[in-house]
């Protein structure tokens, strides 16, 4: 789609079957999408596989702007990743941090390579389900490939190209299945949260009960007060949402962002430098630092700038005709922004392609939805509402592998001779702090 807005422009419209995509590829178009017609360009297009058990009914991702959303949008932005929430619930992820640095410790001694994609989607599961259920989804023994293939799946599964949302003719046959498997798998996994759920009522309960500050008491609090506005079923929507957008998004940035680090061996010792100033060699980072550490935070930018998780954001719905820079885009028309060309865009970014991230440093750039050439967690009303904690975690897992262990590639490969497509195998080295 790149490649063909080089040809066609920043606008583009693509009618395949009764499906009409329109593509935007430039800041500018963007704006007008995510901020001047926001309103307009608020709801989504829902896959047929979302509404599995009726979950495009109750999930924050996919339900319209409504007075349910509104609710949902509020318990998220106010309760759930306001910053003193955050930071009350700081020390659920700083024990789930402790653990990859352990895990990591473990593995080098042995001298053995780390499949890094494996070990960032397995942490980054732990750190948010920690977070909201102060509980491991992924743990050592017989249910770690179980709840790690859960969520796997679901992602896949919502992401495969779905004949039927192209040929709403087919619905009833459901002709790839991919319906059947998603209702299995979603059955699977609300089991597993209603279990969680039930046991905290009864804990709760009990007289001398202590909270974690995670978000499951947070949500349960609500529900007392107003169970209108939150009862136990849309609290597993809601979790079920929480664990499967950001598991995957969040790993696959924090494995890109290594793999950059040690295909750009400068740019690591310039990040190390400045962890080893400011925090000190070899000690894990807390999330209170992460305003101290510029240059790491410029990494983590150009990570999203060049790899951006969800590279053409979730898909918008036109409510009516819309104007934007003299195109109409139809009611109806799914709305596509393509984050990765406009990062990759060199009218916009000096040596798109390469991986700089002193371009940030001094910059007003960030990624807080109000600068259209970066927005990769959205913009407007439908941002990404976990960004606050997403960035938490990225800035604090990257920096505390950094930090305390060095990196090599396996078989002593040369860095320049790194395949950036493939997956990162890397031997950790334990820094004797």
């Amino acid at each position: 789609m790149a490649k063909l807005a080089n040809v066609y422009g920043p606008i583009m419209c693509l009618k395949v079957g009764h499906s009409t995509s329109v593509i935007i590829s430039s800041p500018n178009m963007a704006k007008e999408v995510l901020q001047t017609h926001d309103l307009l360009f608020s709801d989504r297009t829902i896959p047929q596989v979302v509404t599995s058990l009726n979950h495009d009914l109750l999930s924050l991702a996919f339900l319209p702007v409504s007075p349910l959303w509104r609710d949902l949008r509020k318990i998220c932005n106010n309760e759930l990743f306001a910053s003193k929430t955050l930071d009350a619930s700081q020390d659920l992820r700083r024990q789930k941090l402790q653990q990859l640095l352990n895990d990591m410790h473990q593995i080098s001694l042995s001298g053995e390579a780390v499949d890094v994609g494996i070990a960032a989607f397995k942490t980054c599961i732990n750190f948010l389900s920690y977070t909201f259920v102060s509980e491991d989804f992924v743990q050592n023994g017989s249910k770690d490939d179980e709840y790690k293939d859960l969520v796997a799946t679901l992602l896949k599964l919502t992401g495969t190209p779905n004949l039927v949302d192209l040929f709403p003719v087919f619905k009833i046959f459901d002709p790839q299945g991919l319906k059947r498997r998603t209702t299995s798998y979603l059955t699977k996994f609300f089991q597993i949260l209603d279990n969680l759920i039930n046991k905290r009522i009864k804990l709760r309960e009990g007289k001398h009960y202590v909270t974690n500050n995670d978000m499951l008491d947070t949500l349960l609090n609500i529900s007392e007060q107003n169970s209108q506005m939150m009862d136990k079923k849309k609290i597993r929507h809601f979790l079920l949402d929480l664990l499967v957008a950001g598991t995957d998004t969040t790993a696959y940035a924090l494995e890109r962002a290594m793999t950059e680090l040690l295909h750009n061996p400068e740019i690591m010792t310039k990040a190390k430098k400045e962890l080893e100033q400011t925090i000190g060699i070899g000690n894990p980072i807390e999330e209170s630092d992460i305003a101290r550490l510029p240059y790491l935070q410029a990494i983590i930018k150009e990570t999203l700038r060049k790899y951006p998780p969800a590279p053409l954001l979730l898909p918008r719905k036109a409510k009516v005709d819309v104007q934007i820079c003299g195109y109409t885009v139809p009611k109806g028309a799914r709305v596509l922004i393509n984050e990765w060309a406009i990062g990759r865009n060199p009218s916009f970014w000096e040596n798109a392609n390469s991986f700089l991230p002193e371009r940030f440093i001094g910059s007003t750039i960030d990624v807080k939805g109000q600068n259209f050439q970066l927005t990769p967690f959205g913009s407007g009303r439908r941002i990404c509402p976990g960004s606050p904690l997403a960035i938490r975690m990225l800035h604090s897992m990257l920096g505390s592998l950094i930090n305390t262990f060095d990196w090599k590639l396996e078989n002593n490969m040369n860095p320049k001779d790194m395949n950036l497509d493939q997956p990162l195998r890397a031997i950790p080295i334990k820094i004797n702090d």
